[in-house]
């Protein structure tokens, strides 16, 4: 069984946005949609005194953060958001009933409604898609011409996700929440 997660060496990020329209065909969701499963976004960072007019970006590309302590599933009041056995965690559109009450607990904002199935939706890891099919990386990961994404499984030491997390000093987002995510940014 496997652990799956996801190292982003976001440095590399050239803000192309094409993890956006990959994950958004993949998944259905429309092209123009400012609503989806995965985005990148911009932190600018004003220069240091005098040369105040210098801005640089830094493209910081997220999704849902695949968390082992999701605080999403535990308010789910019908259990809709759960842990499949790879550890992803997901959502039975059936069983929503579009209570928002995951998208107000995800520190993340990695839930949005999805106006097509009028329900809450997020990033899935490709488990229903790709992973289903019996490929090995995500649609996000799969198109990145600058190898931002690594994707892969934890409890396989010999897996590139594992190498890179072994050699390659990485951080997650908002870890004193104690969400334990499964996104890691590579420094």
């Amino acid at each position: 069984m496997a652990n799956y997660a996801m190292a982003l060496d976001y440095k590399n990020c050239i803000n192309c946005k094409a993890c956006e329209v990959a994950c958004k065909e993949e998944n259905g969701v429309l092209k123009g949609a400012d609503k989806h499963r995965i985005w990148v976004g911009a932190n600018e960072v004003k220069g240091e005194w005098p040369n105040l007019d210098i801005v640089s970006a830094t493209f910081v590309p997220s999704q849902c953060q695949h968390c082992e302590e999701a605080p999403c599933q535990d308010v789910c009041p019908t259990n809709a958001t759960y842990y499949n056995e790879h550890g992803v965690v997901l959502v039975n559109a059936e069983m929503c009933i579009l209570c928002s009450y995951c998208m107000n607990a995800c520190p993340y904002d990695a839930r949005y409604v999805d106006d097509r199935t009028a329900t809450v939706d997020k990033c899935t890891f490709c488990s229903d898609t790709r992973l289903a099919r019996g490929e090995t990386t995500t649609a996000c990961q799969n198109t990145c011409p600058t190898k931002v994404r690594t994707f892969g499984d934890l409890d396989d030491p010999n897996s590139e996700i594992s190498e890179l997390l072994r050699t390659r000093e990485h951080f997650t987002l908002k870890s004193h929440l104690g969400t334990k995510p499964k996104l890691y940014y590579l420094t």
